[in-house]
């Protein structure tokens, strides 16, 4: 039997006391669920992100010892990402199948039972390709939803494979990139030009240059296209050397 934690899981709190397979050692409705945490003794915790109180990647950092399943229904590959990097176990995408839900925090702990205090401090360039871009993105201010975030992804990936493909940006990486998302290198080239106006809109510079260590850029100093994800390809490239 699994010993449960459920914090802001009304949606599914009901059919998780009914099922035999598991004992819900509590059931918080919101984020204040800190005095749950303090000793914790279930197996796993099972929280939401946004809540009233203390939201979700809050206690993903304060409690690094607690073994935490998000169930959320926010899908966005940057949410999940974030989740994970922080330590959780399983990212559950609701609503969810009761069978599924119940298979999958079973494989969490067969599978994934790994010490979330280890993954919380494993190394920068340990991180995926995609993990890395993702933390940047958000931290300058490049939204998830809008095209340019998967084609400049998509990018600084193709060139941190080839590096030459910087020098043939219009007919080679935009085109590459088109064929990957089934559009047209104008509409890659235009959505990429729009993140970054995006970000540069946002006022979110400054973390761009601490990601350097100098001041890359100011607010009147907005890069090209291919500027920007050759300045971010330089950076994948330096730290898997490292």
């Amino acid at each position: 039997m699994i010993k449960l934690g459920l914090i802001g899981q009304q949606d599914i709190a009901e059919n998780l006391k009914n099922n035999q397979n598991f004992e819900i050692e509590f059931d918080c409705a919101d984020g204040r669920a800190q005095q749950y945490l303090q000793n914790c003794q279930a197996d796993l915790v099972m929280c939401d992100l946004i809540m009233e109180g203390v939201d979700g990647f809050t206690l993903l950092e304060q409690y690094p010892n607690v073994k935490f399943v998000v169930a959320s229904q926010l899908k966005s590959e940057v949410f999940i990402l974030k989740a994970l990097e922080l330590g959780a176990l399983e990212y559950i995408v609701k609503p969810v199948d009761d069978a599924v839900l119940e298979f999958r925090l079973k494989k969490c702990l067969e599978t994934k039972a790994v010490n979330t205090k280890h993954v919380r401090t494993k190394s920068f360039a340990e991180k995926t390709l995609d993990e890395r871009l993702a933390n940047i993105f958000i931290s300058v201010g490049i939204p998830a939803h809008i095209k340019g975030y998967q084609f400049l992804r998509e990018g600084i990936k193709l060139a941190v494979d080839n590096p030459g493909i910087i020098n043939s940006i219009t007919k080679g990486l935009y085109p590459a990139i088109a064929l990957r998302y089934k559009t047209t290198a104008s509409k890659v080239e235009r959505a990429i030009r729009h993140a970054i106006e995006v970000a540069w809109a946002r006022g979110k510079i400054e973390n761009l240059n601490s990601l350097f260590g100098v001041k890359v850029y100011s607010q009147n100093d907005k890069p090209t296209n291919g500027e920007f994800i050759a300045l971010l390809c330089d950076k994948m490239l330096l730290e898997m050397v490292d």
